[in-house]
């Protein structure tokens, strides 16, 4: 295999706050790290590249991403998660193209690169009919950009409006009818597909790969849990799932099971090593410790949760619960980016505000890590991704020195974290290949993917238009059914978004 040479970067290891003031040369052997010196000392390589002037960080890990809402960007705002789902998945959707979905899958992957993501989970929603077009175009999407990827499908097996409590009273008989008829993919073809994928994209082999995705608890039946944990282990893949997002998830909870989400997840045998149950905003302290006891992860999404108003998950809480944390940014149709450098900012500021405690605050180092190691370890890989280190997967991102937010270089971690926003980046390395060289992309045209984008948006913009006006029905009812969960008692132990606000109980009542 060839041997790449970066020579004379800054390098930052393990999220350290300081950092070794002497450069150093990092020689990657193919896909992996083979070896780290000083400066000068490596003669042995096939190609070398100039990074003087540029620290080096590894590449962040994305652990929660849609590419499915990029279309609608911008459309929406100031609207709780349940209301926002009529939007995220219209009961009118678009009418896209495999080309629609390898330009907005491409988006998603240019952005991520450009903010530091070197790997990304997509958790994409195949929407109301499963076209294999669909799916071989968004792989191809990330196979062109270059980045790593898990790509998994939204999985469910219910009808969308029977993932929630109340509807019966909420919605009008014939509303109700019309949700529950739309079609939906099977859960048994979903499963289906995975297998097959795995076949010629298993993570532990291709930079592109599958995972198992089940969406949610209340969006599945126990029997098709089972199902996809069986699945997991049987392919040696990891497995991602929403849950207690949202104080209506934890309502929905007590109605659905008269137990909390993630104790009914573990009375099913769902909870595993690998598992990353994602926002975990509203857990228990026994939540915490089951969590902690069958080794599954929670991921936090503190922008995300904070732009439509579910909360902010517990970091310090997580973290003495002995449970790993990894991070993510969402979909863009919510947040209106992807971006993880983004996330990690917000991370650390909505975390100050749940104690009045400063020792208890999250760190710079503590969110780095979370976004690098713990991603990894999310994804049962931490023995390859998220260091710099030899014999680690050479996913690496180097950051010009002169960047506004790294002058001058005094911590860099708390610098990259707090200061940061991608504009600094020079070069992106994933799996020892350069996809990104001088702020520029190696394998796009970026311009012209831009162009094709805007063009197929402009094509798509009556239709995303009137998918948004037959979801006035939709809308009314999940008001209805959200304002009556507000008046629902949640456990008294339950996790608040953030310290000395009102309850929900306190504002509705």
């Amino acid at each position: 295999m060839a041997k790449l040479l970066l020579n004379g970067a800054l390098i930052m290891r393990d999220g350290q706050t300081a950092f070794a003031p002497d450069p150093v040369d990092i020689l990657i052997d193919g896909q992996m790290i083979s070896a780290i010196a000083p400066a000068g000392t490596i003669a042995d390589a096939d190609r070398r590249l100039n990074v003087s002037g540029l620290l080096a960080a590894p590449g962040l890990i994305n652990g929660h991403l849609h590419s499915w809402d990029h279309f609608i960007k911008g459309r929406v705002e100031n609207l709780p998660m349940e209301l926002m789902m009529a939007h995220l998945r219209p009961a009118v959707p678009l009418p896209l193209t495999a080309d629609d979905i390898y330009l907005r899958t491409m988006m998603a992957a240019v952005e991520s690169l450009r903010t530091g993501a070197t790997t990304i989970i997509d958790d994409l929603s195949l929407g109301q009919t499963f076209d294999r077009s669909h799916v071989d175009a968004a792989l191809q999407a990330y196979k062109d950009a270059g980045i790593r990827t898990y790509v998994g499908f939204s999985m469910i097996d219910k009808a969308v409006v029977d993932s929630w409590p109340f509807v019966e009273e909420s919605f009008p008989p014939e509303t109700l009818a019309w949700l529950r008829s739309l079609p939906r993919p099977r859960g048994d073809a979903l499963l289906d597909l995975v297998r097959d994928l795995a076949k010629d994209h298993h993570p532990s082999s291709a930079r592109v790969g599958v995972l198992v995705a089940p969406s949610a608890p209340q969006r599945c039946t126990d029997d098709f849990l089972r199902d996809c944990r069986r699945l997991a282990d049987e392919l040696d893949l990891p497995v991602i799932i929403h849950v207690l997002e949202t104080r209506l998830q934890a309502v929905t909870a007590e109605v659905f099971w008269g137990r909390s989400m993630v104790e009914h997840l573990a009375a099913v045998g769902f909870l595993k090593e690998r598992t990353a149950l994602v926002h975990g905003v509203w857990l228990t302290p026994r939540d915490r410790a089951l969590i902690a006891d069958k080794g599954a992860s929670v991921q936090y999404n503190p922008w995300s949760n904070a732009t439509i108003g579910s909360g902010a998950a517990d970091f310090r809480a997580l973290r003495d619960a002995g449970i790993n944390v990894s991070m993510g940014s969402d979909g863009c149709g919510v947040t209106f980016n992807c971006s993880m450098l983004l996330a990690l900012k917000f991370g650390t500021g909505i975390g100050r505000i749940r104690s009045t405690d400063h020792r208890r605050w999250p760190t710079a180092a503590e969110l780095w890590e979370a976004a690098t190691v713990g991603g990894a370890r999310a994804l049962g890989r931490a023995h390859e991704l998220g260091r710099l280190a030899p014999g680690q997967r050479a996913d690496i991102v180097l950051y010009r020195q002169t960047s506004i937010g790294l002058v001058p270089l005094n911590a860099p971690v708390r610098q990259l974290v707090h200061g940061e926003s991608g504009g600094g980046i020079d070069t992106v390395i994933v799996d020892g290949e350069p996809v990104m060289q001088a702020g520029r992309l190696t394998r796009i045209d970026e311009s012209r993917l831009v162009a094709d984008f805007q063009r197929a948006h402009a094509r798509l913009l009556d239709r995303i238009q009137a998918s948004e006006d037959a979801a006035g029905p939709v809308l009314d009812g999940l008001d209805r059914l959200y304002r009556q969960s507000l008046r629902h008692k949640i456990a008294a132990d339950m996790t608040r978004g953030v310290i000395d606000l009102p309850s929900a109980e306190e504002v509705w009542q």
